[in-house]
């Protein structure tokens, strides 16, 4: 067990969060363009007739199941990657000099990253009663942190 490593706290911790979904919304934004240019006259033409045929509100709805997907694992990769790679960190850590640790103080797995980012959406369909947890316990962990055991600590 890691003798207090220096905890990061819910604020320290809120500001990496914000770097961090400027950071997946301009991927999020790069891919879109990227993949509009590629698909762009596709959809337009399908589009067209889907409308004259009287199948745009299921065509409408399908595009948009379809981005939130994406955006879902952008999110997904971008978290579980970086946070399992040697940085233990996104970028939006990495700029609050903050890191993701095992409860040893070890780097996490790929799978333990994964199980902490969907756990996260647990933190917030409860009124973010999980994420709010930081502020409250000895080691500033919130419910994601507890269900992964997991860390967040100062990296200097």
């Amino acid at each position: 067990m890691v003798k207090d490593p220096g905890y990061a706290g819910f604020w320290k911790r809120f500001v990496a969060a914000i770097f961090d979904a400027v950071i997946v919304a301009l991927i999020g934004g790069i891919i879109a363009v990227f993949l509009g240019a590629i698909f762009g006259g596709i959809t337009g033409s399908v589009v067209g007739v889907f409308a004259r045929e009287g199948f745009f509100p299921a065509f409408f709805s399908t595009m948009v199941f379809f981005i939130m997907a994406i955006f879902l694992l952008i999110r997904w990769l971008y978290f579980a990657i970086m946070e399992s790679s040697s940085y233990q960190a996104t970028f939006g850590k990495q700029l609050l000099d903050i890191k993701v640790t095992d409860m040893e103080g070890k780097r996490i797995s790929f799978w333990r990253a994964m199980v902490r980012y969907f756990a996260k959406i647990l933190s917030g369909m409860i009124f973010y009663l999980g994420y709010l947890m930081i502020g409250f316990t000895e080691k500033k962990q919130g419910l994601h942190d507890i269900i992964a055991g997991t860390l967040v600590v100062n990296d200097r």
